[in-house]
Protein backbone atom coordinates (compact mmCIF):
# COMPACT_ATOMS: atom_id res chain seq x y z
CA UNK A 1 0.00 0.00 0.00
CA UNK A 2 1.45 3.26 -1.06
CA UNK A 3 1.44 5.96 1.72
CA UNK A 4 1.98 9.55 1.35
CA UNK A 5 1.93 12.16 4.13
CA UNK A 6 0.86 15.48 2.54
CA UNK A 7 1.15 19.03 4.19
CA UNK A 8 4.71 18.49 6.01
CA UNK A 9 6.27 22.20 6.82
CA UNK A 10 8.43 21.38 9.78
CA UNK A 11 12.24 19.17 9.98
CA UNK A 12 10.19 16.86 12.76
CA UNK A 13 7.62 15.96 10.49
CA UNK A 14 9.49 15.22 7.54
CA UNK A 15 11.39 13.19 9.52
CA UNK A 16 8.95 11.14 11.34
CA UNK A 17 7.23 10.40 7.79
CA UNK A 18 10.64 9.25 6.37
CA UNK A 19 11.16 7.24 9.46
CA UNK A 20 7.51 5.74 10.00
CA UNK A 21 8.01 4.36 6.24
CA UNK A 22 5.96 7.18 4.06
CA UNK A 23 6.24 6.22 0.05
CA UNK A 24 6.10 10.30 -0.90
CA UNK A 25 5.04 13.23 1.32
CA UNK A 26 3.79 16.18 0.06
CA UNK A 27 4.49 20.04 0.76
CA UNK A 28 1.83 22.54 -0.48
CA UNK A 29 2.17 25.35 -2.20
CA UNK A 30 -1.19 26.42 -2.62
CA UNK A 31 -3.52 28.72 -0.67
CA UNK A 32 -3.85 26.59 2.39
CA UNK A 33 -2.71 26.80 6.48
CA UNK A 34 -0.12 24.19 4.87
CA UNK A 35 1.48 26.17 2.37
CA UNK A 36 5.22 26.91 2.40
CA UNK A 37 7.96 28.69 0.44
CA UNK A 38 9.42 26.70 -2.80
CA UNK A 39 12.66 27.05 -0.93
CA UNK A 40 11.71 26.08 2.31
CA UNK A 41 9.75 23.04 1.20
CA UNK A 42 13.58 22.65 -0.87
CA UNK A 43 15.49 22.69 2.47
CA UNK A 44 13.20 20.25 3.92
CA UNK A 45 13.53 18.14 0.96
CA UNK A 46 17.40 17.68 1.15
CA UNK A 47 17.11 14.76 3.70
CA UNK A 48 14.57 13.33 1.78
CA UNK A 49 15.95 9.60 0.59
CA UNK A 50 15.57 9.19 -3.47
CA UNK A 51 13.38 6.30 -2.79
CA UNK A 52 10.70 8.76 -1.33
CA UNK A 53 8.96 10.93 -4.08
CA UNK A 54 8.96 14.67 -2.97
CA UNK A 55 5.40 16.05 -4.06
CA UNK A 56 4.43 19.28 -5.01
CA UNK A 57 0.83 20.02 -4.43
CA UNK A 58 -0.77 22.62 -6.11
CA UNK A 59 -3.90 23.85 -7.35
CA UNK A 60 -4.75 25.50 -10.65
CA UNK A 61 -1.23 27.42 -10.62
CA UNK A 62 -0.28 29.16 -13.37
CA UNK A 63 2.54 28.37 -15.22
CA UNK A 64 5.10 30.97 -14.34
CA UNK A 65 3.79 29.80 -10.68
CA UNK A 66 4.57 25.62 -11.44
CA UNK A 67 7.76 26.83 -12.84
CA UNK A 68 9.27 28.92 -9.84
CA UNK A 69 8.32 25.88 -7.74
CA UNK A 70 10.05 23.33 -10.66
CA UNK A 71 13.31 25.71 -10.19
CA UNK A 72 13.23 26.40 -6.53
CA UNK A 73 11.73 22.80 -5.28
CA UNK A 74 13.26 20.55 -7.48
CA UNK A 75 10.20 17.71 -6.77
CA UNK A 76 9.66 14.30 -8.19
CA UNK A 77 6.22 15.00 -9.00
CA UNK A 78 3.55 17.59 -9.82
CA UNK A 79 -0.16 17.03 -8.08
CA UNK A 80 -2.66 19.24 -8.99
CA UNK A 81 -6.18 19.49 -10.50
CA UNK A 82 -6.87 16.98 -13.81
CA UNK A 83 -7.40 19.65 -15.90
CA UNK A 84 -4.48 22.08 -14.41
CA UNK A 85 -1.67 20.07 -16.87
CA UNK A 86 -3.14 21.03 -19.89
CA UNK A 87 -1.50 24.63 -19.56
CA UNK A 88 1.78 23.76 -17.87
CA UNK A 89 5.12 23.01 -19.22
CA UNK A 90 5.94 20.07 -17.32
CA UNK A 91 8.79 18.16 -18.14
CA UNK A 92 9.00 14.57 -18.90
CA UNK A 93 11.36 13.90 -16.05
CA UNK A 94 8.70 15.10 -13.54
CA UNK A 95 5.63 12.52 -12.87
CA UNK A 96 2.30 14.05 -13.13
CA UNK A 97 -0.59 13.36 -10.91
CA UNK A 98 -3.94 14.16 -11.48
CA UNK A 99 -6.48 14.76 -8.93
CA UNK A 100 -10.16 13.75 -9.50
CA UNK A 101 -12.83 15.44 -7.96
CA UNK A 102 -16.10 13.98 -6.77
CA UNK A 103 -18.38 16.05 -7.19
CA UNK A 104 -22.54 16.03 -7.02
CA UNK A 105 -22.67 17.40 -10.46
CA UNK A 106 -21.39 13.83 -12.01
CA UNK A 107 -23.42 10.88 -12.43
CA UNK A 108 -21.38 8.66 -13.68
CA UNK A 109 -17.96 7.64 -11.99
CA UNK A 110 -16.45 6.48 -14.78
CA UNK A 111 -16.09 9.93 -16.23
CA UNK A 112 -14.01 10.89 -13.54
CA UNK A 113 -11.01 8.58 -13.57
CA UNK A 114 -8.61 7.76 -16.94
CA UNK A 115 -9.99 4.65 -18.21
CA UNK A 116 -7.54 1.98 -18.61
CA UNK A 117 -4.59 4.18 -17.78
CA UNK A 118 -2.23 2.56 -15.27
CA UNK A 119 -1.43 6.35 -14.31
CA UNK A 120 -1.26 7.63 -10.69
CA UNK A 121 -4.44 9.52 -9.87
CA UNK A 122 -5.57 10.74 -6.51
CA UNK A 123 -9.56 10.87 -6.03
CA UNK A 124 -10.72 13.21 -3.38
CA UNK A 125 -13.58 15.63 -2.43
CA UNK A 126 -14.58 18.78 -3.44
CA UNK A 127 -11.85 20.89 -1.61
CA UNK A 128 -8.28 19.52 -0.92
CA UNK A 129 -7.29 19.36 2.86
CA UNK A 130 -10.95 20.13 4.34
CA UNK A 131 -11.31 16.60 5.70
CA UNK A 132 -13.60 15.58 3.43
CA UNK A 133 -14.57 11.78 3.41
CA UNK A 134 -15.63 11.07 -0.48
CA UNK A 135 -18.12 8.10 -1.50
CA UNK A 136 -16.19 4.86 -0.86
CA UNK A 137 -18.72 3.04 -2.49
CA UNK A 138 -18.00 5.19 -5.44
CA UNK A 139 -14.54 5.53 -4.89
CA UNK A 140 -14.18 1.21 -5.58
CA UNK A 141 -15.68 1.88 -8.88
CA UNK A 142 -12.86 4.11 -9.77
CA UNK A 143 -10.15 2.54 -8.11
CA UNK A 144 -10.78 -1.01 -10.06
CA UNK A 145 -9.67 1.43 -13.52
CA UNK A 146 -6.38 2.39 -12.47
CA UNK A 147 -3.56 3.23 -9.81
CA UNK A 148 -5.74 5.42 -7.61
CA UNK A 149 -4.50 7.11 -4.64
CA UNK A 150 -7.34 7.54 -2.40
CA UNK A 151 -7.46 11.00 -0.32
CA UNK A 152 -10.11 12.95 1.76
CA UNK A 153 -10.75 12.87 5.11
CA UNK A 154 -8.78 9.55 5.96
CA UNK A 155 -6.92 9.42 9.40
CA UNK A 156 -5.61 6.45 11.66
CA UNK A 157 -9.01 5.49 12.69
CA UNK A 158 -10.45 4.83 9.61
CA UNK A 159 -8.11 4.43 6.56
CA UNK A 160 -8.26 0.36 7.50
CA UNK A 161 -12.20 0.47 6.84
CA UNK A 162 -10.83 2.87 3.77
CA UNK A 163 -8.56 0.32 2.22
CA UNK A 164 -11.10 -2.80 2.94
CA UNK A 165 -14.15 -1.24 1.35
CA UNK A 166 -12.11 1.17 -1.48
CA UNK A 167 -8.82 -1.25 -2.23
CA UNK A 168 -7.00 1.62 -3.63
CA UNK A 169 -3.42 1.83 -5.14
CA UNK A 170 -2.43 4.24 -2.39
CA UNK A 171 -3.93 6.47 0.19
CA UNK A 172 -3.27 10.39 0.78
CA UNK A 173 -3.46 11.99 4.39
CA UNK A 174 -3.20 15.46 5.43
CA UNK A 175 -5.65 16.75 8.27
CA UNK A 176 -6.32 13.14 9.67
CA UNK A 177 -2.66 13.56 11.11
CA UNK A 178 -2.87 16.83 12.77
CA UNK A 179 -3.31 18.26 16.29
CA UNK A 180 -4.51 21.12 14.91
CA UNK A 181 -5.38 22.77 11.27
CA UNK A 182 -2.08 22.73 9.70
CA UNK A 183 0.08 21.27 13.36
CA UNK A 184 1.10 18.41 12.08
CA UNK A 185 1.12 15.17 14.78
CA UNK A 186 4.55 12.84 14.27
CA UNK A 187 2.57 10.31 16.55
CA UNK A 188 -0.25 10.35 14.35
CA UNK A 189 1.94 10.07 11.04
CA UNK A 190 3.50 6.99 12.55
CA UNK A 191 0.27 5.67 13.66
CA UNK A 192 -1.42 6.03 10.30
CA UNK A 193 0.90 4.58 8.11
CA UNK A 194 0.81 1.41 10.83
CA UNK A 195 -2.68 1.07 10.50
CA UNK A 196 -2.47 1.25 6.61
CA UNK A 197 0.27 -0.99 6.29
CA UNK A 198 -1.69 -3.69 8.50
CA UNK A 199 -4.84 -3.25 6.75
CA UNK A 200 -2.89 -4.08 3.38
CA UNK A 201 -2.25 -7.65 4.86
CA UNK A 202 -5.40 -8.30 5.23
CA UNK A 203 -6.63 -8.24 1.29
Amino acid sequence: MFVKICGLRTREHVDAAIAAGADAIGFVFAQSVRRIDPAEAAELARSVPNTIRKVAVMLHPSNDEWQHVLADFEPDVLQTDAGDFDRLDVPASIERWPVYRETNKVADPFKLSPKGSATLFLYEGAKSGQGETVDWALAADIARQGNMILAGGLDPDNVADAIHTVRPWGVDVSSGVESAPGQKDAQLIRTFISAARAAEKDL
